[in-house]
């Protein structure tokens, strides 16, 4: 096996898959507990239904050095069960372990951005 530093084997893995957790949007779970954490994606799945496809950047808490449970597990399963609902056409772990997801909204493919009601004030 060759020891290859983790940043330089996410640099490597970033440019073979074209993907470096880049998106349009944010949803910042850090700090939250998974009640919130929750609500907080099942508004952002709602809302979607009325709004252009766009990606997401999910991010959670990081692993802590002591180990412990995290959002990790609980928000991915979240995040499949709406895959399998059809509200996202693409879902993967950000490019830092334990870090959050990247997400493809399904959205709605009639609707604009720039359509009045489009800021979240809330």
């Amino acid at each position: 096996m060759i020891d290859v530093p983790e940043d330089s084997f996410f640099r490597a893995l970033r440019k073979l898959t074209g993907h470096d957790g880049a998106a349009e949007y944010e949803l910042d779970l850090t700090g939250l507990d998974l009640a919130h954490a929750g609500t907080s994606i099942r508004r952002m799945l709602e809302r979607s239904r009325f709004r252009a496809p766009r990606t997401v950047a999910v991010r959670l808490d990081p692993p802590s050095a002591g180990g412990g449970e995290t959002l990790f597990g609980p928000v991915g399963r979240m995040l499949m069960d709406a895959m399998r609902a059809g509200r996202l056409t693409r879902c993967r772990p950000l490019p830092q372990p334990g870090a959050g997801f990247w997400i493809a909204l399904t959205g709605n493919a009639k609707a604009r951005d720039d359509e009045p009601g489009e800021t979240d004030k809330d």
